[in-house]
Order: structure tokens, then C-alpha cells, then sequence
């Protein structure tokens, strides 16, 4: 009897994998992961379908040492399309994809589409019918009524895609390396977790030294363990900076999680700058075994006796009961069509997702992120929370049949009880000069501009003295880090603390200020600069400024989202309340019309629907968050640095070593970039790196100075 192999190894033939076997382990493993959401006969298909075309005698000989060049993933597609018809295009994408990515559906003409593929003529895999037996119809599919079809037609395909790469890379990592799969799910449970929280949460509440904040934030956690043991479903915390919601949405989390029997928390945070910030609140709570950060800048020790080696391998497919990410990392992998970036995507399904700061999510892509936030809702059952200080309003936006139940039933109360630490004052047009003095002239004061030119411009406007500091993203991660650092200290001291920042101090970073200067901008945003101003509620009324630069507001978006903030300024007496959060948005929203789904993903979808030709690829490489020009430049300035690049430049695999390199890492425009080319100021290392060596144009306060002969700007923090 010929017998058919899945994997190899260098030992005799007795001692590889059968296929049979392997296809029937990862149906078993993609029919469990596939079965919180229902599907759990077409996570079991798929496993069968995946490596149909390894049964050729072509793919066997390549096996046994032959040079050839097999597609063996084909295969699984073309059964389930001649099986199955139209309907089976479902799984024929899962299978054709499961190494090289979802293709698009495409035509005949397009030979790396869907289409293409099963036109293919392929070596022949009729040994695949006499060891597989599937099943003569497909199972039922269940997606309830949708009104985006299409979508959620793909979004099932793209879920079912995970199930099947996730278990296919498992069962195929178990063969080769046993280790590596003892190592997996080694995590402490939700309710241990929960336990920990509660313990944490007691122990650091002694320390508000307001007794009305303590209060409030008091009133907040029991608000969020009441809600907790309510239904699956939308959710918004609706709390004033200042009201401890970081820990009180993960409190909520933790407690639905075991209500429910969901597995995983999944906190969703705007930007990297913030990131280390909360997922070290989370590790000191609950432990560092049990905290999963994953985003461009974390690094994952590659040592297998490491014990952070277990978080490398759940970065993987997020198999851990607790996860920092961006919104970048968790909406962009939701459109994604590589394996790679799929296959965490079956393990967000019944989980629960906390968006932090949740009113930043952009507004040309705003339709697309609701629409997948409606899918884990309705079909994959996921909880969302939308955790922010100003709710951005989005009834009008959500499917019908989603109504979003808000934690704090008396928010406008808080609200009325916290907003009394500030005031926010309207100071017109100031002049740099003008306003550099009035920024001298305080002991403890944050300016936050919108460009990076403006903030340096004004640093260089203040007078030398000790505890002047710039923030931007000419300064690179980790020395914006540092900086951070010094600042809390000179204010927990209550030094002298004058700092100029671009927006990235506005969400999430744990500053206090007496007194906040604003250069005009969107409410949202001037309520962010709020809440770095008097925290603690303990040094009477803080101060919120608000001033129009002479030099204007940037064109496009900043000047649309300024202009609506001086219509809610000039309207309310209050900007913050709850009712001129609620005009800015329905403004904002009324405003952009259709630009809400600017690159028209939706559409591309709907369009495709009722031939199941999906546009996989198209979609997930247009689909970005930021649209970013700017050239990434590694500052090589410290020896930790310095080392990274010299294993780059002799290391077989130098991507490896891109996460560790992004601490380093400042952005320029692609002028800028040719400047210091010319000038010699950039090599290139590996082929992948852009090195700055001579650090000459690199300032300890400002971060990354412009050539004399190319100051510019682009818009970003």
C-alpha cells in the first residue's frame, strides 16, 4: 500500500507525517477553534481540504529529495468548487490561500486569483478520494440577516481562514518541534486574573489624594461590576479623565469574561506612544505572565528558555488571556490576507474587546471599522466596549439592531462632579513670541501644538532654563520614553516643568499640569489636553488655554476638525459637557457624509457579493490607518543601538531584528531623506535599514534637526 506524507525529516521514511493524518489533526483543531462562532463542520472541511494536492506523486517525490516546485494548495480548491459549486468558492479560498494569503476572487485572466487557480492544471491528487471521505453537502451556514452581505460573507471566509491556518501551523509546529508547543498556553485563567485585579485595584485606591476623586473612581468600578453581569453586546464607558477608566473597563472585562466563559481580553489602545504605559499598569496588576503586548515596537526575546519566549510565541495568534495591541495591529489584521497576520483572528471571536480612547479612530475609515466591530458583535460572539472620555456618538451609524448600553448610568452627574478640576479659557490668536512668554512665565505648564515645526519652533522660543523639554516624533520612541520619565518626576517633585509636545501626549500618557495651553483643534482633542490638566482635582481649578497659532491651522483635516471646535467653543460655555461633545461629533459626522468610507472597502465588497469574487488582496493593501509618506531613519546613538546593527548587517534573517530597531526609529519626509542621503548623513544597512550614524543633526532636546536647506513639516505627532 503506497502511503501518502505530509512533512519530512531527515530520518527514515517511518518517522515522517502521514497526511492523512495530518489533514485529519487539523480538521479536529479548526472544526474546536472554528466552533465558537458555529462553524464548526466548516473548520472541519477546510482541514480535510487544505493539503489535497500533497496526495500527487509529484509533491510525495519532492518530499523524498527531488527538486520540484509543487503547488500542493490548489488542490483542496478545486475539489471544494467541484464539490460543492458556487457555495464551495467559501472554502476554496481558504484552502488556495492557506499558505500564500487570500487571493482576490478575480477572473480566468488573472492566474493568482481565485478564479485563476482553478483553472490551473495540476498534477493529479485522485489519491486524495480514496483516504478522505467528505461529506456530499455543505454544511449549513448560518449568518443570520445581514444588510452588508458581502462583508459578512468575507469576514466569515477571513474568520474560517484563520480557524485553518492557526491549526495548521500548530499541528505542523508539534511535529517538528514539540517543545515550542508545550510551551503555548501556559497562561494563568480569567478568574485568577479577575482575583488579582481586585487585590491590585484595592491596594493602590488608598492612594488618590482627593477624597472626591477616590470617591468617583470608586462609584466607576461598581458601575463597571454591575454591568459586567449583563448580556454579550456593545458597551460604552463613558468617564471624564481623571475617573480611573483604564482599570476600571479591564475590571468589567475580567468579570464578563467569567460570567460568560469568554477566554481573552483584548484592550485596543490609539497609539504606540501609550501603549507601554497601560500594558505596564496591567502587568503590575496582574503579572507579566499574563499581559500579551503586541505592536510594531515591542521586541520578543527569540531564546526558547527565556520565559518571555512563551508571549513571542502567543504574539503569534494571540493565545493569551490578556492583550495590549493598537488599533492599527487589531483592525488592520481583521482586513488582512496573509497567514501570518490572520491567524490570530478566530481567537478575537468571543472575546472581549475594550477600544481606548475609541473617538480616534479615523474618519475615512470609520464605516469599515464599525462594520467589523458589527460582525464580532452579531456573529463571532465578541463584547465591545467604547472606553472614552468623549464618546463620539455613532447611533446613527451602527446597524439598527445595536444599541450601545452605557456603564455609567449617571455619566452626566460624573461628569458635572470631576469637569469642576478645569476650565477651558479662549485666548484668541497668540503669537509665538507672545505665548513663549506666557509659557515662561509658569512654573508647571504643557503646550501641545499640532505640528512638529510649530513645537520647535517654540521650544527654541523659551528663554535656557532647567526643566524646558520637547516632545515629538523627531525624537525617537525610546528617548521620548526617557523624557516622559524625567517629566512625571520634576512634577512629582513639584520642580519647574515647562513642556512644548505635539499631539502625542494628548490620549493616555499619565501627566498632571496645573495649567495646559491648546493650539485650537477638535473638542475631542481639547478634551484630551484636559486631561493632562489638574488630575487629581487637588490644586483648585486647572487651567485649559485655548489659542489660535499665527501661523494658522494645517490645511485638510486639522483645519476642518478646528474649525468645527470653534463653532462648539463659540456655542457652549462649557466645550467639555457631554452635550458639546455630542454637537462636535454629530457635526464631524454630518460633515465627512461618504468620506466615512473614503477608499470604499465596503463598497468593493457589496459589489462582489453574488459571485462570491471577493477582493481579498486589494482591500487589505488599501486598507491602512495611516497613510504614511514618511521614511523610517534608525538613529544608531547608544551602544544598545549600535549593536542591534552590527547583528543586521551579518545576520542571515536582518527583519528579524526590525522590532527592536523601531525603539530607535524616527520618521522624515522622503525629501528630507534624499537631503541627507546627498549630504552623506544616511547608509544603508542590510538592505532594509536606514542608519543614521553620524549623529551630529540629532538633539537631546529636540530630537532629529532638519538640514538648514530642507525645513519642513509633515502633520504627524
Amino acid at each position: 500500500m503506497i502511503k501518502y506524507y505530509a512533512h519530512s525529516t531527515e530520518g527514515e521514511e517511518e518517522n515522517w507525517q502521514l497526511l492523512k493524518k495530518h489533514l485529519e489533526n487539523v480538521s479536529h483543531r479548526a472544526g474546536i477553534y472554528a466552533s465558537c462562532f458555529g462553524a464548526e463542520e466548516w473548520g472541519e472541511l477546510a482541514g480535510l481540504l487544505h493539503d489535497g494536492g500533497k496526495y500527487s506523486d509529484d509533491f510525495q517525490d519532492k518530499l523524498k529529495g527531488m527538486n520540484l516546485n509543487v503547488d500542493h494548495s490548489t488542490a483542496g480548491a478545486q475539489i471544494a468548487s467541484e464539490l460543492y459549486g458556487n457555495r464551495g468558492c467559501l472554502l476554496a479560498y481558504v484552502s488556495a490561500g492557506h499558505h500564500g494569503g487570500l487571493p482576490n476572487g478575480g477572473s480566468d485572466a488573472d492566474e493568482a486569483s481565485l478564479m485563476g487557480r482553478l483553472a490551473r492544471n495540476l498534477p493529479n491528487y485522485d489519491a486524495f478520494y480514496k483516504e478522505i471521505l467528505l461529506q456530499p453537502q455543505l454544511p449549513r451556514l448560518n449568518l443570520g440577516r445581514s444588510d452588508k452581505p458581502g462583508f459578512s460573507l468575507s469576514f466569515f471566509v477571513r474568520m474560517l481562514f484563520s480557524c485553518l491556518v492557526d491549526a495548521d501551523f500548530l499541528d505542523t509546529e508539534k511535529f517538528y518541534t514539540k517543545e515550542k508547543n508545550e510551551i503555548r498556553k501556559k497562561f494563568p485563567d480569567i478568574k485568577t486574573l479577575n482575583y488579582k485585579l481586585e487585590q491590585y485595584i484595592y491596594k493602590i485606591s488608598k492612594k488618590a489624594k482627593s477624597p472626591i476623586i477616590k470617591r468617583e473612581r470608586a462609584h466607576v468600578r461598581a458601575c463597571c461590576r454591575q454591568a459586567a453581569k449583563k448580556e454579550k453586546g456593545l458597551f460604552s464607558l463613558s468617564v471624564p479623565t481623571g475617573g480611573g477608566k483604564t482599570l476600571s473597563s479591564l475590571e468589567f472585562a475580567l468579570r464578563h469574561a467569567s460570567k460568560h466563559g469568554m477566554e481573552r481580553v483584548i484592550y485596543a489602545v490609539p497609539f504606540t506612544s501609550i501603549i507601554e504605559q497601560n500594558a505596564a499598569v496591567f502587568r503590575e496588576a496582574l503579572g507579566d505572565d499574563a499581559v500579551l503586548e503586541h505592536h510594531r515596537n515591542y521586541d520578543f526575546e527569540e531564546d526558547e528558555n527565556n520565559p518571555n519566549y512563551k508571549h513571542r510565541l502567543a504574539a503569534e495568534n494571540w493565545d493569551a488571556p490578556v492583550i495590549v495591541t493598537t488599533n492599527v495591529q487589531f483592525f488592520e489584521s481583521l482586513l488582512a490576507y496573509k497567514p501570518s497576520r490572520c491567524r490570530k483572528l478566530h481567537n478575537i471571536a468571543n472575546s472581549i474587546v475594550i477600544l481606548d480612547e475609541a473617538q480616534t479612530l479615523p474618519d475615512r475609515l470609520l464605516l469599515p471599522c464599525l462594520a467589523i466591530l458589527e460582525e464580532l458583535l452579531l456573529r463571532y460572539g465578541a463584547t465591545i466596549v467604547l472606553c472614552t472620555a468623549t464618546q463620539p456618538h455613532l447611533e446613527k451609524l451602527w446597524s439598527k439592531e445595536l444599541q450601545a448600553t452605557e456603564i455609567i448610568p449617571d455619566s452626566e452627574r460624573l461628569y458635572e462632579v470631576l469637569s469642576k478640576r478645569v476650565t477651558v479659557i479662549t485666548a484668541g490668536i497668540l503669537k509665538d513670541e507672545e505665548l513663549a512668554k506666557k509659557l515662561a512665565a509658569q512654573k508647571q505648564v504643557l503646550c501641545i501644538v499640532n505640528t512638529r515645526k510649530h513645537a520647535r519652533t517654540l521650544y527654541k522660543l523659551l528663554p535656557e532654563a532647567e526643566g524646558n523639554y520637547h516632545l515629538s516624533a523627531y525624537m525617537y520612541p525610546k528617548h521620548r520614553s526617557d523624557k516622559i520619565a524625567e517629566i512625571r518626576q520634576r512634577l512629582a517633585e513639584g520642580r519647574t516643568c515647562r513642556v512644548i509636545s505635539t499631539q502625542l501626549i494628548e490620549a493616555g500618557v499619565d501627566v498632571d499640569f496645573p495649567v495646559v495651553y491648546r493650539a485650537i483643534a477638535g473638542i475631542d482633542a481639547i478634551a484630551q489636553a484636559a486631561g493632562r490638566c489638574n488630575r487629581e482635582g487637588i490644586g483648585g481649578q486647572g487651567e485649559v488655554w485655548v489659542f489660535i497659532p499665527e501661523q494658522g491651522v494645517p490645511e485638510g483635516w486639522f483645519q476642518r476638525m478646528a474649525a468645527l471646535g470653534e463653532k462648539v467653543l463659540h456655542k457652549y460655555d462649557d466645550p467639555l459637557s457631554p452635550q458639546a461633545i455630542k454637537s462636535f461629533f454629530e457635526l464631524r459626522f454630518d460633515l465627512a457624509g461618504e468620506q466615512l468610507d473614503e477608499l470604499g472597502i465596503l463598497k468593493d465588497f457589496e459589489e462582489c457579493a453574488s459571485k462570491l469574487l471577493f477582493p481579498f488582496r486589494d482591500v487589505a493593501e488599501k486598507f491602512r490607518f495611516i497613510d504614511d509618506i514618511s521614511v523610517p531613519i534608525v538613529i544608531a546613538i547608544d551602544n544598545e543601538c549600535k549593536d542591534i546593527i552590527k547583528k543586521a548587517a551579518y545576520s542571515d534573517n536582518p527583519g528579524g531584528l526590525a522590532r527592536s530597531l523601531q525603539r530607535y526609529t524616527v520618521g522624515i519626509t522622503p525629501w528630507e531623506a534624499i537631503a541627507y542621503e546627498k549630504a552623506g548623513g544616511i547608509r544603508k544597512v542590510a538592505g532594509l535599514f536606514n542608519v543614521m550614524e553620524e549623529v551630529n543633526n540629532y538633539d537631546d532636546n529636540m530630537g532629529l534637526l532638519p538640514l538648514s536647506n530642507v525645513e519642513t513639516d509633515i502633520y504627524v505627532v
